[in-house]
């Protein structure tokens, strides 16, 4: 056995600390290897824009996962997800039992280590518009590139795919930063357990200064952005996490049939009353003012309720489904490059490198893109006398 000095202990535990795993493995193996998906399933079911899983160093016979909660995400794998918190642990192959559980990278300890490396981005044509990994190119402390693919990296037979350019999808085939699409945008889970509208308002007419606070003042999108926060990142799993902005109004049941809660605490108590319309759909109290709620069948995350802020929700991205892409670029105005939320949670620890280089890259595909500076970000740069 390695001596002491040269192991390092990996943890991974969900959002409310019943469940807690660790290891150690030496520093020589670090980092581990990391496979980004970007498909369909993986967004729908975490609520994350892309999932991503490392082999767990510890043979699987030996993790006890028995208080974790099973959802087939696949004929060959399941989530194991906390049923409490929601927060996604492991995938588990389900045809092989001996092979090692991927544990979800989000929910790794932030150590001082470097503890993963990215090293490709698979079923990225799933997205649309090429979704996280525009800001995840070259995530990795020793400067290499995770390469994207459409698809798998690999054919069946074995034989690497093409990886996508850099400018993929072209620009024409894009929102842009201006254009506003009027189309709804389908809120659901991937076992179908949640199951809304979000009809986006056009704003028209309405001042400026009577705008809700997360609203563009040019553009009328809602804002989407980053948030490095620990609790988000093990919401869902994943290192870098994403919302947008909801006002409950504008939230409806499928088919545009009206009743949804247009207020945060009538949505906790007609979730707390077990109401069937508003189907697999719970809560998590991460703390005495907010409510994170998650689909209690595949552990799909959906909104993050703050009492403060009455009215409205913040709306996991994975979950939406748009008419131009993952996302949604007609719908939010996206703050590329700017501050990532709660950045300041990671110092000391390897993701807050990580998130140094999500911002530049974010930056730098902006600029190549030719999109302003989102409002907020001018707003900011203004108060702090950069602008």
């Amino acid at each position: 056995m390695a001596p002491s000095k040269d192991l390092v202990t990996l943890t991974a535990n969900c959002l409310c600390k019943a469940n807690t795993f660790t290891t150690q493995v030496p520093k020589s193996n670090l980092p581990l290897e990391g496979w980004a998906c970007h498909c369909d399933s993986c967004r729908h079911a975490t609520g994350a824009m892309y999932t991503q899983d490392s082999p767990w160093p510890e043979e699987r016979a030996n993790v006890d996962v028995s208080s974790l909660k099973a959802y087939n995400f696949s004929p060959k794998y399941d989530i194991l997800f906390c049923p409490t918190c929601s927060t996604p642990l492991f995938f588990a192959n389900t045809q092989d039992l001996n092979k090692k559980l991927g544990v979800f990278t989000g929910t790794l300890k932030n150590v001082s280590s470097d503890l993963v490396k990215t090293t490709e981005h698979i079923f990225v044509g799933d997205t649309g518009d090429g979704g996280a990994s525009m800001w995840l190119r070259k995530p990795n402390a020793d400067g290499t590139e995770a390469k994207r693919y459409k698809g798998r990296a690999e054919d069946e037979n074995g034989q690497l795919a093409e990886a996508i350019p850099y400018d993929w999808p072209s620009h024409d085939k894009l929102t842009g930063y201006e254009a506003k699409t009027k189309d709804p945008v389908h809120i659901w889970c991937r076992c179908g357990g949640v199951n809304l509208l979000w009809e986006p308002p056009s704003y028209d007419g309405v001042k400026d200064e009577d705008l809700p606070w997360f609203v563009d003042p040019k553009t009328h999108k809602a804002l989407a952005g980053f948030c490095a926060c620990e609790s988000c990142r093990l919401f869902g799993g994943v290192d870098v996490w994403n919302w947008a902005f909801a006002e409950l109004k504008d939230i409806h049941f499928p088919n545009k049939v009206p009743g949804f809660p247009d207020s945060s605490d009538a949505l906790r108590a007609l979730v707390d009353a077990k109401d069937p319309s508003v189907g697999s759909l719970t809560y998590f109290a991460s703390s005495s003012d907010a409510q994170r709620y998650f689909c209690s069948n595949c552990s799909a995350c959906v909104f993050y309720a703050w009492d403060e802020r009455n009215f409205m929700v913040d709306v996991a991205l994975g979950v939406l489904e748009a008419s131009d892409g993952a996302r949604a670029e007609g719908t939010f105005s996206w703050a590329f490059g700017g501050a990532i939320g709660h950045l300041d949670e990671n110092a000391g620890g390897w993701r807050f490198d990580q998130y140094q280089r999500v911002m530049k890259e974010g930056e730098e595909w902006r600029i190549s893109r030719g999109y302003p500076k989102n409002w907020r970000r001018l707003a900011r740069e203004k108060a702090e006398g950069k602008a």
